[in-house]
């Protein structure tokens, strides 16, 4: 169909001629009420952001001399947010001559990597980013899809 004739038809019924496949030979149009597609388009792109789960990535940082019970501390904080889903940056920052015994931050990182072993599987090795060590931890599906923990099979 001629594109005057098939606007003059969008005019009289009061909607707009809106192309929908160009790159079809002939390209394909539609009549419609443009403002309406736009709105269900959005709120359909919404809809979906909105069921979308959202990783972030947390970060704890530590210091070749942290004390235990800071340690501890940050540890509990770590494996909450491996617990909650989210990816876990372990940071040790070295200062000054500690960088002379970066050793001591790869083996806190071990500690920290067997501290969280349940919880957490390393996604990137442990490794020197200028005066800091850079471990990053990712949660652990511990129990398989489709089985509820309620539901315990029993022989009779």
């Amino acid at each position: 169909m001629p594109i005057q004739k098939a606007m003059g038809i969008a005019k009289e019924s009061g909607y707009d001629l809106v192309e929908v496949a160009p790159q079809a030979i002939p390209p394909v149009c539609r009549l419609l009420d443009y403002g309406k597609f736009l709105y269900n388009k959005e709120k359909r792109e919404r809809q979906t952001r909105r069921h979308q789960k959202s990783v972030s990535v947390k970060e704890i940082t530590l210091r070749q001399g942290t004390s235990m019970h800071d340690y501890q501390i940050k540890m509990r904080s770590l494996s909450r947010f491996l617990e909650e889903g989210h990816r876990v940056k372990v940071v040790i920052r070295h200062r000054g001559r500690e960088m002379s015994h970066i050793e001591i931050g790869q083996r806190l990182l071990g500690r920290v990597r067997e501290d969280v072993k349940e919880l957490g599987v390393v996604e990137k090795e442990p490794e020197t980013e200028g005066r800091q060590l850079v471990m990053v931890l990712m949660p652990k599906n511990s129990k398989p899809r489709g089985e509820s923990k309620n539901h315990a099979k029993t022989e009779d």
